[in-house]
């Protein structure tokens, strides 16, 4: 993406992101290096699925060439916009888990040039990951748990097959949620007045920290490419954007730039853990307290569907509180929050609910999912 946007071309991505090898899809980035935004997508979608083109050859579609240098160019370029000094003098000794992907390339080099000793796990590029799924949930990472232990390293990050996200161990080797990660990193970010933008599904943590801040929430759709496309909408306003992302490790720095990068979001946590000279367990410490339920509902039909995203609408229509309907419906208490949607994947409708005490968020979802079920049953 950034050489996308240093040579002003546009480029095609091939990348199954945090997904298994058994699939891959592309991303299209525009000339700026930075992802289509979703009216772009629509339209070309709309192109594939009305099959308005025509075909050509693949002798005539073009010219090719290899670019040699990239990922040292890419390396500097980070380099060149992170406190290399504060990391360098903390001496972190960083556990790292590339997951056989993108960043098996770069992030071993650019985590020891910033002064960091660096062990691996999963460390050969390898489309296959024979060593662990892409996606950097707890399930997948107990080697980078024990990696970090082993080696009495002071934190630990994991990277998806694409390198689009950085997930956390601490210095005990327990998984950070990304939930807390992002809101950590936030509250060092924003600014009284500024905008920050999240999906629908955003944890009260980064809540808490915009209402602490005096910041603007702004919430999308879920999806990287709503948030691009929200903040690039706030920008056009003259607003300030310095943090935005998602609770999976997908975090933007719009004032680096509008992509999703694991290298830089995991140099952005070492320099919050060089400057405060705290652990990454205490750095999160004031986001943990927090408690999540999700259930999934299944159904085999579109007519169940119909009948629970109206059950749905109603309950939402019927609390005390005004719902956020910008991707199905997500009530929140103050206290805490609960959202019913449909699954963008797979036929489900899915429901999150967060709180401070579990008994809460359990609450909260079965209160949801049984208006949910005894639409069904009376249907």
């Amino acid at each position: 993406m950034r050489y996308a946007e240093v040579e002003g071309v546009p480029a095609v991505v091939v990348t199954a992101s945090h997904n298994p090898p058994e699939y891959n899809g592309i991303k299209l980035v525009g000339a700026d290096g930075v992802e289509l935004p979703v009216a772009e997508l629509e339209r070309v979608e709309d192109c594939l699925l009305g099959e308005t083109f025509e075909e050509a050859g693949w002798d005539a579609t073009g010219n090719s060439r290899r670019i040699d240098g990239v990922a040292d160019d890419y390396v500097d370029d980070l380099l060149a916009n992170v406190d290399r000094a504060a990391i360098a003098d903390a001496g972190l000794t960083v556990a790292l888990d590339p997951g056989h992907g993108a960043g098996a390339l770069t992030s071993p080099e650019f985590f020891r040039r910033l002064g960091c000793e660096v062990v691996t796990v999963n460390g050969q590029p390898d489309g296959h990951f024979p060593g662990r799924n892409p996606e950097p949930v707890p399930e997948n990472l107990d080697d980078l748990g024990r990696l970090v232990r082993a080696a009495d390293a002071d934190v630990g990050i994991a990277h998806d097959g694409d390198a689009d996200r950085a997930i956390f161990f601490d210095e005990a080797g327990e998984y950070v949620e990304g939930d807390a990660s992002l809101a950590a990193l936030a509250a060092e970010a924003l600014e009284p007045g500024d905008a920050t933008v999240a999906a629908v599904n955003v944890s009260q943590r980064l809540v808490d920290v915009c209402d602490e801040v005096g910041a603007d929430l702004e919430l999308t759709p879920i999806g990287a490419t709503n948030i691009i496309t929200r903040i690039q909408e706030l920008q056009a306003g003259g607003r300030r954007v310095p943090i935005a992302g998602e609770g999976n490790g997908g975090i933007f720095f719009p004032n680096y730039r509008l992509v999703r990068d694991g290298a830089f979001i995991a140099a952005k946590f070492l320099e919050l853990l060089a400057t405060s000279g705290e652990t990454p367990s205490e750095v999160v410490e004031p986001y943990t307290a927090y408690e999540n339920v999700r259930r999934n509902l299944a159904y085999d039909e579109e007519a169940e569907l119909s009948t629970m995203l109206s059950a749905a609408e109603q309950y939402a229509a019927d609390a005390d509180v005004e719902a956020e309907t910008v991707d199905g419906y997500r009530l929140d208490y103050g206290d805490a929050w609960v959202l019913v949607r449909p699954s963008g994947t797979e036929p489900k409708v899915r429901i999150y609910a967060e709180a401070r005490e579990r008994d809460r968020a359990v609450e909260l979802a079965d209160a949801v999912e049984d208006e949910l079920a005894a639409a069904l049953d009376d249907d």
